[in-house]
C-alpha cells in the first residue's frame, strides 16, 4: 500500500463554507515558489472591523461639521482621516521588500503539532509586528524582525496525513501601526516535506523476533560484560552503552564529537537481529499497523538492538543507527 502525495495543498483557512471553498480555489493556483519577495504586485490591504468603525465615526464627524459648521469638526476629521491614510502607507511599507524562504523542516508526523521554519530577511530597515500562519491552521507566530540579519519564525502545522506532502501555504499579514487595516500576502512554498506515521501512544512491546522472523520475546537480552579475550572494537554507533566506551582513546580526540570514539563489542553477539514484521501487529487497519511499528523503530533505536522492517512488500536489512531509523521510518510513510 503507498500512501498517495496530495497534489494540492490543505484547505486555506480555518473557517469553512464558501469562503474557505473560494480561498482554497484561489490558493491552488498560486505558482510554487522557493523565495517569496513582498511588493506591490502581491500585497493585498483591506480595511479592518476598527477600520471600518472609524470610517463611519469620520463620515458622522464630517456631517457634523458641515451642518453646525465646526471649524475644530473640520479640523479634527481631516487630522484623524490624515493619520488613517499615513498608517496604510506604513503598513503596506511595513511588508514591502520582505523576502521569505523555507529552512530545512524538522520530522513531521502525521497528526501531531510541528513548526516549520519560515526564514525571513528583512531587509535594511525593521519590520514589527508581523503574523504568519500555515493555511488551515488558525494559530499566529507573531515576530518582530530587526533590520539587518535574518529572522527565523516557527510556523505551527499539523499534518494530515503521512506520506509525502507539498509545503502548506503560508499567509504573512501585518496591522501595524494603528490597525485600522491589514496588509496580507499568500506564498506556495516550493518544497516537499515527508511525513512520517505518528506513533502509537501505548503500543505494546516489540516482537524481538529472530532471523526468520518468529516471535522470540519482549525484551532483548543483557549484553556480556566485555571481556580481554573475546572482544573486538569498533567505532561508537547510536544506542552503545557508555560502559563500552574506550574514553583513553576518547579523551585524546580534539573534539567531543562521538563519532571518533571507540568501543568493544563482543565477538558473536548471541543477540539476533530483531525483526519488525507487519504480520506480528495483530492488527489489520493498515494506519493503525504502521502506527504500531513506527512505535516499535523507535522502541528498537533507543535499546540499541540492530532491526529491521518488513511492511508493504518492502523489506529493510537489519541496521542500527540513525541512518536505519531514517530509512525505516521512510518506508513506513510511503509504502
Amino acid at each position: 500500500m503507498t500512501a498517495p502525495s496530495t497534489p494540492a495543498p490543505e484547505p486555506a483557512g480555518p473557517d469553512g463554507g464558501m469562503r474557505g471553498r473560494l480561498r482554497h480555489w484561489w490558493l491552488r493556483r498560486l505558482p510554487a515558489r522557493a523565495r517569496h519577495r513582498l511588493g506591490h504586485r502581491n500585497l493585498y490591504v483591506l480595511p479592518t472591523r476598527a477600520g471600518w468603525m472609524l470610517g463611519l465615526t469620520l463620515v458622522l464627524l464630517l456631517v457634523g461639521s458641515i451642518n453646525f459648521q465646526l471649524n475644530l469638526g473640520y479640523a479634527l476629521t481631516f487630522l484623524v482621516a490624515g493619520s488613517a491614510a499615513a498608517a496604510v502607507w506604513a503598513a503596506h511599507a511595513n511588508l514591502r521588500g520582505v523576502e521569505l524562504m523555507l529552512d530545512t523542516a524538522p520530522e513531521c508526523w502525521a497528526g501531531r503539532r510541528t513548526a516549520l521554519p519560515v526564514r525571513l530577511q528583512p531587509g535594511a530597515r525593521a519590520r514589527w509586528a508581523l503574523a504568519l500562519r500555515a493555511a488551515g491552521d488558525g494559530e499566529e507566530t507573531m515576530l518582530d524582525a530587526p533590520a539587518g540579519p535574518d529572522s527565523v519564525a516557527a510556523v505551527p502545522w499539523t499534518p494530515p496525513r503521512r506520506g509525502r506532502h507539498p509545503a502548506p501555504p503560508l499567509r504573512i499579514a501585518t496591522r501595524y501601526p494603528l490597525g485600522v487595516c491589514e496588509v496580507w500576502s499568500w506564498w506556495r512554498p516550493q518544497a516537499t516535506l515527508l511525513v512520517y506515521p505518528g506513533p502509537e501512544p501505548d503500543a505494546p512491546p516489540p516482537p524481538w523476533a529472530g532471523g526468520d522472523g518468529d516471535a522470540g520475546g519482549t525484551a532483548p537480552p543483557a549484553l556480556p560484560d566485555a571481556g580481554a579475550d573475546n572482544d573486538d572494537v569498533r567505532p561508537w554507533r547510536h544506542g552503545d552503552p557508555a560502559r563500552r566506551v574506550l574514553w583513553k582513546k576518547a579523551a585524546r580526540q580534539p573534539d567531543d564529537d562521538p563519532r571518533h570514539w571507540w568501543v568493544r563489542a563482543p565477538v558473536g553477539d548471541p543477540r539476533p537481529p530483531a525483526w519488525l514484521d507487519e504480520r506480528t501487529c495483530g492488527l489489520r487497519d493498515p494506519e493503525a499497523v504502521r502506527a504500531r511499528l513506527c512505535a516499535w523503530v523507535l522502541a528498537a533505536e533507543r535499546a540499541g538492538r540492530p532491526y529491521g522492517l518488513r511492511v508493504g512488500g518492502v523489506a529493510v536489512p537489519p541496521d542500527l543507527g540513525p541512518a536505519q531509523r531514517r530509512r525505516c521510518l521512510e518506508v513506513l510513510a510511503c509504502h
